[in-house]
């Protein structure tokens, strides 16, 4: 069983979608954010960071935690199996992607969102540096979806990663105006049966669906 701490974002969203496109079992505990539980010392626990998402996997011998999502998705993969190549170039090949979103769209299209709805005063010059470096790795995505279904062969967990931040290209304002391809990716990502549960995970808050089923489990807390 793996126990899921996690809150809907688009960092959130990289786990349960995951999780259910593998088909693995899992209990959600959902994290109140705004409430802080995520700077409470039995979250920080598990995380020193005070982020989610985190998983504890007590399928093995030992309980293993691991926090991170770019590390959760890759320990999925390779505990699985599935969602990466096994060969060494297919397999970089996902990696790279998946950095791309870490460490490129995901501190950028974090900061834009924070300086357009978060930030009370207002820095056009913070807003428009990180809305255009967000747009422009958004080009980056468009291209390299030129002429290929998914960014690393097959269906992966470096399109995982990065639908899951590209989605809520409306919340921080970014247009994907022009940019045909990636929405045409978009489209076909958003319609998978694990990806439409997986984005539903938990309900925001304030939701009156207080529980969420997964196959036979209920969330905790």
């Amino acid at each position: 069983m793996i126990d899921l701490y996690t809150a809907p974002t688009p960092n959130g969203w990289k786990a349960t979608v995951v999780l259910e496109e593998l088909g693995l079992e899992y209990r959600v505990h959902p994290v109140d954010l705004s409430a802080g539980e995520q700077r409470h010392e039995d979250f920080l626990a598990l995380n020193p960071n005070g982020r989610i998402p985190v998983i504890v996997d007590r399928e093995d011998v030992r309980s293993r935690v691991i926090f991170e999502s770019g590390a959760i998705l890759l320990y999925l993969a390779e505990k699985t199996g599935r969602l990466m190549p096994s060969d060494v170039d297919g397999k970089y090949e996902v990696i790279q992607w998946l950095m791309f979103q870490v460490g490129g769209i995901g501190p950028m299209q974090g900061q834009a969102t924070a300086f357009e709805r978060y930030i009370g005063e207002d820095v056009p010059l913070a807003r428009t540096r990180y809305k255009n470096e967000t747009r422009r790795l958004y080009e980056v995505l468009n291209l390299r979806l030129k002429d290929r279904p998914y960014l690393a062969g097959e269906y992966s967990i470096a399109d995982i990663a990065n639908f899951c931040w590209v989605r809520a290209h409306r919340w921080a304002r970014i247009p994907v105006d022009g940019l045909d391809h990636l929405q045409a990716w978009i489209e076909v990502v958003s319609k998978r049966p694990a990806v439409e549960r997986g984005v539903l995970i938990p309900p925001p808050a304030g939701s009156a669906d207080k529980q969420v089923r997964l196959g036979a489990n209920m969330t905790t807390r």
